[in-house]
Order: C-alpha cells, then structure tokens, then sequence
C-alpha cells in the first residue's frame, strides 16, 4: 500500500519531468518545434535565454546557430512554464547534455534572460562573452530583445495615431 502511495505521489513528477523530441523546425534562436511520440508536435521557447528577433542585428545569425546545434536531432526537455503566446517555456539539452540556453549565451548569440532565470553563471557568460566581443555583442548598438520588441510596439501605436489624425483631418475637410 505504501508503496502504491509513494508511486502515485512521483507519478506526476515522472511524466512531466523531462520529455525528449526530434527538433522539425526552428522558428528563430530561441523557438523550436519538437516531434514527440505519437506525431505529436510541441512548439518550445527556450528558457533563460532571450535572442534577438529574425528582423533584428544577428537575429538570422542566431536562428543559424540554433539550427546547427538541434535541427534534426533528438533532444531532451523539462518545461518550466508557459508564457503569454501558449509556448510551453523549457530548458533544452543536447548533445550528452549540452544546454541549449547556455550555449547560445556562451557564442553571443542570445541574452540573459535575467528577469526570468537565478542561474547567474549565465550572466557570467555573457559578460564574458562581451568582454571578447563574440557574436552580437561585436555590435556596438547591440539593442536587447525585449527592447527591441517594445520599440517596434511603440512604433506601430505611433502609426495608427498618425493615421487617425490623416483620416481626422480628410473627415473634416470634406
């Protein structure tokens, strides 16, 4: 009986504990689809690390990176939550064990995800990783993803009043 206790008190743990997948696809730096069993398909943000955006300086160049470590092969994952867009947010391994985060933090490919991570040996690396200038962090005007999003919501909020204003003004000349 004690033992049937203990089983049903881990079993949650077990399942959700660590998955593996093949990666089908990567969406940029920090987003990749996993193929699970069953043909189940699981779209995965990284944990801990933050890349710049596909229109953003080096955002091409971290989607490469990503892609050459994990597109194809078979990795291993522990969620850790999801975030406002439904993506479940994990942290990925590969590679007898590499973790992805770290890794793309460590070729400067990709922030420290600070607000959203204790692990403070990856602020280390990124400081080090900026210290020798690798990867993004050669650029001088290296903006942070989360800025650069905000200032392109900025922007887009700036155009729908100049375009109110432009359709105010015709309103009122007619």
């Amino acid at each position: 009986m004690k033992r049937l206790m203990l089983m049903s008190l881990l079993f949650p743990v077990i399942l959700f504990s660590q998955t593996s997948g093949k990666v089908i696809k990567v969406s940029d730096g920090d987003t990749i689809t996993v193929l699970l069993k069953g043909n189940t398909q699981k779209k995965l943000r990284l944990a801990e690390v933050d890349c710049p955006e596909n229109g953003q300086a080096f955002g091409k160049n971290a989607k490469q990176f990503t892609s050459s470590q994990v597109f194809g092969k078979k990795v291993t994952f522990k969620e850790t939550s999801t975030d406002r867009y439904g993506r479940s947010i994990a942290k990925i391994y590969y590679d007898n064990d590499k973790y992805l985060s770290k890794e793309l933090i460590k070729a400067g490919m990709g922030w420290w995800y600070y607000p959203y991570s204790k692990d403070d040996s990856l602020g280390k690396l990124q400081e080090k990783a900026q210290q020798n200038k690798i990867g993004l962090w050669q650029d001088v005007h290296a903006v942070a993803p989360w800025d650069y999003r905000k200032m392109k919501r900025e922007q887009s909020k700036n155009k729908k009043i100049e375009a109110a204003k432009v359709q105010l003004k015709t309103k009122e000349t007619v």
